[in-house]
């Protein structure tokens, strides 16, 4: 049965300090450009029938870096979490304001919700399994994560559960009939994949 590999995109700025980064569009660091090709070596060898990217430079410049730009096709589904009056905000600075915040329980004010977040993985997850074959997705930390966790048929917040790196690769797939989590969280620079 088909995989679907998610590929978080490499290291920003923002995602360097641990700032929420949702809709602002920055670029890579060299640092995470140098791992974004680093992600194509290691998904030279597989075939897939469908490329899907974020719209979001960073996810197209990783797709692009890895080799895949001239297939990728965008979709709004995969940007990132709108953190709303959050965006650009750590965690900690926003728990100066309201203690114990967390954007997995309590979501951000003029955002989005994590069932919302949920909504657009499953559409995700719909265009996947209809492919006919392996398919590659570009995007970002916590969409991805919710993506994961919606794939085994979890509630969207337990995407909190699932740690993810920038430019990390992820499979899902199949035990029989049961979708399964295969790998989770593999550093770019890590073995060769399939």
């Amino acid at each position: 049965m088909s995989q679907v590999v998610l590929v978080r995109h490499g290291q920003t700025e923002w995602s360097l300090s641990g700032q929420h980064t949702g809709t602002t569009d920055i670029p890579l660091t060299d640092e995470g450009r140098r791992h974004a090709r680093a992600l194509g070596a290691r998904l030279s060898g597989w075939q897939f029938t469908r490329v899907l990217s974020s719209p979001l430079s960073r996810a197209l410049e990783t797709c692009e870096l890895a080799g895949f730009s001239d297939r990728a096709e965008t979709t709004d589904d995969l940007r990132e979490w709108d953190y709303g009056e959050y965006e650009g905000r750590r965690t900690v600075d926003v728990r100066e304001d309201r203690p114990g915040w967390g954007v997995w329980k309590d979501g951000a004010p003029g955002g989005e919700t994590v069932e919302e977040v949920g909504r657009r993985a499953d559409r995700v997850i719909d265009v996947a399994r209809a492919a006919g074959g392996d398919v590659v997705l570009f995007a970002h930390g916590h969409v991805l994560r919710v993506l994961g966790a919606r794939w085994i048929g979890l509630p969207p917040q337990h995407g909190a559960l699932l740690a993810l790196s920038t430019a990390s690769i992820s499979v899902l797939g199949w035990e029989r009939e049961t979708a399964v989590i295969e790998r989770w969280n593999e550093a770019a620079t890590e073995t060769a994949l399939p």
